[in-house]
């Protein structure tokens, strides 16, 4: 099963927040390689949700529920936006420290390209962060 990371500051979208909603599309992507990971997302792809900036740390899980469409906030037709509805919180959440110290987790592509907002996660990757969270 592809997994994907999504990043959000929690003070602009934070996951209790996302779970009230009860979906969201994920907006505002102008990254071209982000892009391209949104373009690759499929209806059921798991994305761990990451709080950036402030708690840098995973909190929850979502799935992607509707593939990539034209982002209503953008003019350009070339930016995108995927439809994600929340899953499950983590039972622990998991630090971005955890992580680079983890040599199962240390080389994410989010950790090495860090203002990536979406970006793949390998099954070994995702097995890993799921075993730091407590299941």
């Amino acid at each position: 099963m592809p997994y994907w990371l999504v990043k959000q500051e929690p003070t602009t979208y934070a996951w209790e927040t996302f779970v009230a909603d009860g979906h969201t599309d994920w907006t505002g992507v102008r990254n071209n390689a982000a892009r391209l990971h949104l373009l690759a997302m499929q209806r059921g792809d798991v994305a761990f949700y990451y709080h950036s900036n402030v708690g840098l740390e995973v909190v929850g899980l979502a799935r992607v529920t509707k593939t990539a469409f034209q982002d209503p906030t953008a003019d350009d037709p070339r930016w995108v936006c995927v439809e994600l509805v929340p899953e499950a919180g983590v039972k622990a959440s998991v630090p971005l420290s955890a992580l680079k110290a983890d040599p199962r987790t240390a080389n994410m592509a989010f950790i090495k390209q860090n203002r990536l907002s979406v970006s793949p996660v390998t099954d070994d990757e995702a097995a890993a962060i799921l075993d730091l969270a407590g299941g």
